[in-house]
């Protein structure tokens, strides 16, 4: 599955999704682009989930809308010593998560 990963997210955790397609908003050349935009770019990209560390992404969009699934990651930092132990769910979840869902994995 084709994953794009929130640009205050380390790149590191690309390599640790294993089994998927992961790139970067950087590595696409949308740094700085609002949710919205950003969420319909990636749709129109071919990407299946969306994953981010901003809980509050849910209460900024129209999920009925999204045409990507989106997977929250809830963790004390953004540094990719504290995300890594979310690696398991986080996979699960993108299998799992459909268009316009959203799910949080947590420690």
């Amino acid at each position: 599955m084709r994953v794009l990963l929130d640009e205050q997210l380390p790149r590191q955790l690309a390599s640790e999704l294993i089994g998927h397609d992961v790139s970067t908003v950087q590595r696409e050349g949308w740094a700085g682009l609002e949710n919205g935009a950003l969420l319909a770019a990636a749709a129109d990209r071919g990407f299946h989930a969306f994953v981010t560390k901003d809980q509050n992404l849910q209460f900024q969009q129209n999920l009925d809308q999204l045409r990507v699934g989106v997977v929250v990651l809830h963790a004390a930092s953004h540094a990719i010593e504290v995300l890594r132990p979310l690696v398991p769910a986080t996979i699960e979840a993108i299998v799992a998560v459909a268009p316009g869902e959203i799910r949080h994995v947590a420690v």
